[in-house]
């Protein structure tokens, strides 16, 4: 019941985007099971996944809802967003471990990423997969500053970044799953939204 209530949160600050926790988690969660991991593993991911941008409600609507691109300020601004969300949920026992890929899903495979530069495997393995999964929600769904672009696209934008933003074995897992799969990931969150 928490997450459901900090998720239909986040949307309601988010309308542009609404669906996009549950959509990234859905995504998450089918990249893990590709990815072969445990039942109990994907939970945890599932909730870090789901709740990756939680830290946004503390970031002003002013920035959040910008049409055009951020200043460098309001960029500033916008990186605070994964530690916000990890300060947020750390001290709740089942979010704990959520707390860290909340933290480090805009980490960079290459060391690149913020807020804190982790690198490679330094950075939790739940945080490489949603930040694939991210990434995907992202490029094909319409956006304040631009419409949604194809999944042609997004796997082409994913693939071309694997190695520096993103952990090369999930890319290579990611771009083998069929593109029906999310698809109908998406059709299932559409369906649900409109109860």
């Amino acid at each position: 019941m928490t997450l459901e209530a900090l998720g239909n949160a986040l949307d309601l600050k988010e309308a542009k985007t609404g669906g996009h926790a549950r959509r990234v988690c859905l995504f998450t969660i089918a990249i893990s099971q590709a990815l072969g991991l445990a039942g109990e593993k994907i939970a945890v991911i599932a909730r870090g996944a789901f709740l990756h941008d939680i830290g946004k409600m503390a970031i002003p609507d002013s920035i959040l809802r910008k049409p055009g691109m951020l200043t460098p300020e309001e960029t500033a601004v916008m990186q605070q967003h994964p530690y916000q969300g990890y300060q947020t949920l750390e001290k709740i026992p089942f979010l704990a471990e959520a707390a860290e890929i909340v933290y480090a899903h805009h980490e960079f495979y290459d060391g690149t990423g913020y807020p804190r530069g982790l690198k490679g495997e330094q950075i939790p393995l739940g945080a490489r997969i949603t930040a694939v999964a991210n990434t995907l929600d992202s490029i094909t769904a319409d956006l304040p500053y631009r419409p949604a672009r194809s999944l042609k696209a997004a796997r082409a934008e994913i693939e071309k970044w694997s190695g520096r933003q993103f952990d090369p074995e999930i890319v290579k897992v990611f771009l083998e799953m069929p593109d029906n799969t999310w698809e109908d990931l998406r059709r299932e969150v559409d369906r649900n939204s409109a109860r």
